[in-house]
């Protein structure tokens, strides 16, 4: 079978996405994210891992500036072609979120859609200490992660498949240990027969340990929850928001 390369990345990752992470969510997201950290036209926001920009273009819709950062050119410049035709405070910045530069010094720090789980213990402790230096005093980090050790264990590994469009999905998961990781290789089909086959890592950590990493990076975690300003985080909830606070 042809491989699917450039054409399966570029024409259709955002509708996929979007799929898997419908709308709603960003808006009730957002929603939180506003009151919770008196965010206001002026503010500024890092976004980290930003994606197709979902969270910063709805951000920046409310007057509130935004660096999105992102390491997929076709993510990036669909963002600044957003941007430019709506007129909105966001920079983007295609880069590897563990190099990237800016001056600027920020409210909020955003790594969300479960983002942070790609990283291992140095590179999380090594980004983690850059977002709490980019951070004014009393600034916040809000993380959103499907993938710490207070869900992946009270749930089982199943293999699966799912389709969507033409595309078919056919993922093999495993669990590894030293690190603590899951690892999915997931086959993608499409209806010409063409195929692509990808290795996806999150690594896990529980809340003590992510807990840890942030007060290393002299960041203070406050709140856990499963529904953002709503629903305390339990265990087994299928997703996790941590809040933390630099001292």
């Amino acid at each position: 079978m042809s491989n699917i390369n450039d054409d399966f990345f570029n024409g259709h990752y955002k509708e996929i996405w979007k799929t898997l992470i419908p709308a709603e969510l960003t808006v009730r997201e957002v929603d939180f994210m506003v009151p919770h950290f008196g965010l206001q036209p002026g503010s500024r926001v890092l976004d980290l891992m930003c994606g197709y920009g979902r969270h910063a273009l709805a951000l920046g819709r409310k007057g509130i500036a935004v660096t999105a950062v992102d390491n997929l050119r076709d993510y990036t410049d669909e963002i600044i072609q957003a941007a430019e035709g709506e007129e909105l405070p966001v920079e983007v910045i295609c880069s590897d979120v563990l190099g990237f530069s800016t001056d600027h010094q920020f409210d909020l720090a955003l790594c969300m859609g479960n983002s942070l789980n790609f990283f291992n213990a140095t590179e999380m402790a090594s980004l983690l200490a850059a977002v709490s230096a980019r951070l004014k005093p009393g600034g916040h980090l809000l993380v959103s992660s499907w993938s710490i050790a207070e869900i992946q264990f009270t749930k089982p590994l199943n293999n699966s498949w799912s389709k969507i469009g033409e595309y078919t999905f056919l993922s093999s998961v495993q669990l590894h240990f030293q690190p603590t990781r899951i690892e999915v290789d997931t086959i993608t089909l499409r209806g010409d027969g063409a195929s692509e086959t990808k290795k996806g890592i999150d690594y896990i950590y529980s809340l003590n340990e992510m807990d840890a990493f942030l007060q290393q990076a002299g960041l203070r975690l406050t709140e856990v929850y499963s529904i953002p300003g709503r629903k305390k985080f339990t265990l087994g909830e299928p997703r996790a928001y941590l809040v933390a606070q630099k001292a």
